[in-house]
């Protein structure tokens, strides 16, 4: 296996991105990547059989960490896939969260990011331990 010293995050993002494609093809939807700098929606999906139409956003870290995002940045209407890359040798863990649902539960989410709603952090994270439930989670794409 090649090893790099320092792996560009464009490569981490991509990866996620076509890995999260070809879940949603295995599941029999029609997906997309999106390509292009500072997209909004990273993957395009559709489900044929009950004609719905799917805005993804794929967050993609090599190892466990949390996952820096702004919930300003969340839009409740995208489903995000969240997914750690792990070493070449394990497979890639998903987690499938809506959009929505992130922004009901913020404190959840994001731990102490937001709990003091004025100073609130200057890195928010989402913290891996509260996508547990979330794991696999593709039948929002039903």
């Amino acid at each position: 296996m090649i090893e790099y010293k320092h792996i560009d995050q464009q490569l981490t993002g991509m990866a996620g991105e076509f890995l999260t494609v070809g879940k949603l093809f295995k599941l029999g939807l029609q997906a997309s990547v999106t390509f292009g700098n500072a997209k909004a929606i990273d993957v395009f999906a559709f489900n044929p059989m009950n004609n719905k139409t799917f805005a993804i956003q794929v967050k993609t870290l090599r190892k466990k960490n949390c996952f820096l995002l702004k919930r300003e940045n969340i839009n409740p209407e995208h489903i995000f896939v969240f997914i750690f890359l792990n070493n070449f040798e394990t497979s890639e863990t998903f987690y499938i969260v809506k959009g929505e649902t992130i922004l009901k539960n913020i404190l959840t989410f994001y731990g102490s990011s937001y709990k003091d709603p004025d100073n609130p952090s200057k890195m928010p994270a989402i913290n891996y331990g509260s996508l547990k439930d979330y794991e696999n989670n593709w039948g929002v794409f039903e």
